[in-house]
């Protein structure tokens, strides 16, 4: 009994022959086949009913008797809780669907015919692969370009070649056949006029090449997980009594069966799975019927095929929402620095929180290899977040592209939000190169660093030491340590030493990046240019500050905020939404010039 079993993979055809178990290279759909005897029993005929499109796990049926485990089983118990096995074996799923064998030359124009009637399905190419269809394109010329009638003198040679009847004729045979006919005439005298017997006798070492090793044999990936195996396709065929001598040992077992040209299959829908060829629709078979005489194939042949999905298969949600209690919300989103995935995850979900960061650890690798959850809100000064590692290695030091720019963190002691990227890109776009930025709240400088690029000087700073630490390694990490200046000291204290320098005279622009507080260091600006006479042709900086609100009218409520700080009314504000970070709690930006009244104000504050 053989089996025809084809490994798919998304976007790639099956080029080699490998084993379920054995290596799926890259860009390799691969087949391994099986003769089952199947009676010629009546199947089920063609039933439109409705059916769900699309696979799930919730359809087929599973190859395993394994269950799935309780979600109430992951539960933390103990405080040694983040590792958790997952029997992946259990999200195995065998559908039974057709195919259509046809020549490999028609197998493009009749996917394109025949698309309403393919499979269809995410990440699973509709053309499969047939093994030992595939032939030299210079044996071509050997074969009759018909499989009907006497064989030709080119053929009849080829047979006497691979049947080891060439090397009277003068003609050597190739190794591999020259070797297995040796192996079946071996005898007490050892073997006889052995070709290259010094070069063969001493087998070489087992030698690790391209990530893969040699085990017992049989070929095998250097990581047991990863994207390769997806999807298993056997094809189920008659047994065939075919004429001629077995040379299944020697080519395989797909090699029996007269060669009438390369082919290919075209997977029907699964609606089709347990039909017969005349109970097809008629637009199949007029297709079928209008490209018959292009092909050397003298027929069309429907197969059946079992097609089985593995875990790597199923996406995260899928997943999760088989694993998790009916009814839960499915966590998806998930915030990533670096290599880090960062969850937000609801009190519903704790209980699970180490077999969802498994999920995602799983389905995001290799470029996640950490998996953390935010314990608590931020409520400290330096705006640290409190983090567990749930999943993976339990390094929070990584690396952030952004704006063509490496920023290195340590989510530990600094701060870091990936989705501000775009808001960040939209500010930048309002700087000019004759701009002088100053960036009250820095961090590790993902906006002064990006605005150094562009503007003519930046001026940073940030509370905390360990930001600031990361700050100057990345200003030197982007060779920009020339066009910053950094400072460690309080927002407020950082803007009266400023603008009490000579250093004002050029700054255009402040932000205030600290959505929580940054209305609160407004006050600062409150005379702070009390010393000097009113210059009209002074250039007054344009401040742009962010807040939350969780205001019916959030716009009108952080302008008030502003106007209440600044001790002024009769200036104009853009505002501007950010993003919606909470239910009902919106992240603003409000842009202004600092105004003269309030830059010239005579205060009793002692600098």
């Amino acid at each position: 009994m053989a089996t025809k079993s084809i490994v798919l993979r998304p976007n790639s055809l099956p080029s080699a022959f490998i084993s379920r178990r054995g290596l799926f290279p890259k860009s390799v759909l691969s087949t391994t086949t099986t003769t089952t005897s199947t009676s010629s029993a009546s199947v089920g005929k063609l039933s439109f009913s409705t059916i769900a499109y699309g696979p799930s796990l919730s359809k087929g049926h599973s190859p395993n008797p394994l269950k799935l485990r309780n979600p109430s089983s992951f539960e933390d118990t103990s405080t040694n809780n983040n590792l958790v096995q997952l029997d992946v074996d259990a999200f195995t799923r065998v559908f039974d669907i057709s195919a259509l064998r046809v020549p490999s030359d028609l197998c493009f124009s009749l996917e394109s015919r025949l698309r309403g009637h393919l499979l269809n399905w995410p990440r699973i190419k509709n053309i499969a692969r047939v093994p030992g269809d595939e032939i030299d394109d210079r044996l071509k010329t050997l074969f009759p370009k018909s499989d009907v009638g006497e064989e030709s003198d080119a053929l009849v040679t080829l047979n006497r070649r691979i049947y080891g009847k060439a090397e009277g004729d003068g003609e050597l045979l190739s190794p591999v056949l020259y070797r297995d006919k040796l192996a079946r005439t071996f005898n007490s005298r050892g073997y006889v006029k052995f070709r290259n017997l010094a070069k063969i006798s001493r087998p070489k070492k087992k030698r690790k090449k391209d990530g893969v090793d040699s085990d017992n044999g049989h070929t095998r990936e250097k990581r047991v997980v990863g994207r390769n195996e997806m999807a298993l396709l056997e094809v189920v065929t008659e047994e065939d009594d075919s004429e001629g001598e077995d040379m299944s040992s020697l080519l395989g077992k797909e090699f029996a069966k007269k060669w009438r040209g390369p082919t290919r299959l075209l997977l029907l829908d699964e609606r089709y799975s347990n039909i017969r060829i005349r109970e097809l629709p008629e637009s199949i078979k007029a297709v079928l019927e209008e490209h018959r005489g292009q092909s050397t194939m003298s027929a069309f042949e429907l197969v059946k095929c079992k097609l089985t999905l593995f875990y790597n298969y199923w996406q995260q949600n899928e997943i999760l929402e088989v694993l998790l209690p009916k009814g839960m919300t499915i966590p998806s989103a998930f915030e990533t620095v670096g290599h880090i995935a960062h969850l937000n995850l609801r009190d519903e979900h704790l209980p699970y929180k180490n077999l969802i960061a498994k999920v995602v650890l799983d389905k995001n690798e290799p470029k996640i290899q950490t998996v953390v959850n935010k314990i608590d809100a931020i409520h400290n000064d330096y705006r640290t977040m409190q983090l567990e590692v749930l999943a993976g290695n339990r390094s929070l030091v990584t690396t952030v592209v952004e704006n063509g720019l490496r920023f290195q963190v340590d989510l530990a002691a600094v701060y870091w939000n990936s989705r501000l990227a775009t808001e960040r890109q939209r500010l930048l776009s309002c700087f000019t190169r004759d701009d002088v930025v100053c960036d009250v709240f820095s961090g590790v400088g993902p906006i002064a660093i990006s605005a150094a690029k562009k503007v003519k000087h930046v001026y940073a700073n940030d509370l905390n030491p360990y930001a600031v630490e990361y700050l100057e390694r990345n200003c030197v990490l982007n060779k920009l340590e020339r066009k910053i200046e950094v400072f460690n000291m309080d927002g407020r204290r950082f803007i009266e030493t400023i603008f009490a320098s000579q250093i004002a005279q050029s700054i255009t622009q402040v932000v205030m990046n600290l959505p929580n507080d940054a209305a609160e260091f407004l006050d600062a600006f409150r005379g702070i240019f009390k010393r000097n006479h009113i210059d009209k042709q002074r250039t007054l900086p344009r401040i742009y500050i962010y807040g939350f609100s969780k205001a019916q009218d959030p716009e009108f409520d952080f302008h008030e905020r502003i106007r209440i700080a600044l001790s002024e009314v009769g200036f104009e504000v853009e505002m501007r939404r950010v993003r919606l970070v909470a239910p009902g709690k919106w992240m603003l930006c409000a842009s202004f010039i600092l105004p003269e009244r309030v830059a010239y104000a005579k205060t009793d504050s002692i600098l």
